[in-house]
């Protein structure tokens, strides 16, 4: 019997993947945990606990008294927070990694998924369709753990026979949570302040061009690459992800389409440097072939659902 636990589920990716896992296998088998003692509102009505990842005790009795097969591990302090506080997210991103990857060592889970990200590239990495194997000289404190982790996560599947599977997301797009102190929140703020006022402040310049995704196919994804049969899976540290990639400017000019009057300003803040490190675009020829990604979300699309759904009052509020 499958029995998944979500580490991190209170988070922008978190919150639609249990919606998404409970869909697929049922709501009794799946369990959402975060830090939190209350549940977030939008998992309301999922089965949830309050769990520390850095609580190995905890974790692990978890794990065992709840017959946890599966294990998805989101918790972690993004890009821009972790520039603020670097020894913890060292911290909570890599050893929350470790506790969770010595219980499959140890027998207690089969397959382990583990999120990575764009920020493991850095300033020497070709920005333009960036490779699967490629040079990786990360310059925060968000790329350095992905980094890092990317390699325990291949060592411990190599050396132990650890199933741990990962993704490389983009920046990633959702109005059913709020942003979560990456770089890439502009291209949620924005649509916000677009309904709310008609106009934006971008801490990013014009013409910053970033992979993004739209959290559906990001989800989807996810669950697909679990899935997937072990031996279809030949890339062990994370898989490159292309999503869609596009500047300020040009998600300003779609948004016009909608609301002609909608006005954008820039300010580019010490987020600047961290996007500047980033490739432009993604090579996700791997992910295509071994497990048969497609991507279903361009734009106009995504643009087009983010407008009609998100909703200002929740972000305004207070």
């Amino acid at each position: 019997m499958k029995k998944v636990l979500v580490i991190g589920a209170g988070g922008q990716i978190g919150t639609e993947l249990v919606l998404l896992l409970e869909d697929k296998f049922g709501k009794e088998a799946v369990l959402a945990s975060d830090i939190k003692e209350e549940c977030p509102q939008a998992l309301a009505h999922s089965n949830y606990i309050s769990l520390n990842v850095l609580d190995k005790e905890k974790l692990s009795a978890i794990v065992k008294e709840e017959g946890i097969t599966d294990v998805y591990l989101l918790a972690a302090l993004l890009s821009a927070t972790a520039e603020k506080n670097p020894k913890f997210a060292w911290e909570l991103n890599m050893e929350g990694l470790f506790n969770v990857l010595d219980l499959a060592k140890d027998g207690h889970l089969k397959k382990i998924f583990w999120p990575s990200s764009i920020a493991v590239f850095g300033p020497t990495t070709p920005k333009i369709n960036t490779p699967q194997h490629t040079i990786m000289e990360p310059s925060t404190v968000y790329g350095i753990s992905k980094q890092a982790g990317e390699q325990w996560c291949a060592y411990y599947h190599e050396k132990y026979g650890v199933d741990v599977r990962s993704i490389r997301y983009p920046g990633l797009i959702s109005y059913t949570s709020l942003p979560g102190g990456g770089t890439t929140d502009y291209a949620v703020d924005i649509f916000y302040h677009a309904k709310q006022n008609g106009e934006y402040t971008s801490f990013l310049n014009a013409d910053t061009a970033l992979p993004m995704m739209y959290m559906d196919d990001a989800v989807r994804a996810t669950v697909e690459l679990m899935e997937a049969p072990a031996e279809k899976i030949k890339v062990r540290n994370s898989y490159n992800l292309g999503g869609i990639s596009f500047t300020p400017e040009e998600l300003s000019n779609e948004i016009r389409k909608h609301l002609p009057s909608f006005e954008i300003n820039y300010a580019p803040d010490f987020r600047q440097e961290i996007a500047s490190s980033w490739p432009q675009s993604i090579n996700d020829d791997n992910a295509v072939k071994d497990w048969g990604w497609k991507q279903e979300y361009d734009l106009k699309k995504m643009v087009a659902l983010m407008l009609d759904k998100v909703d200002p009052k929740a972000y305004f509020k207070g």
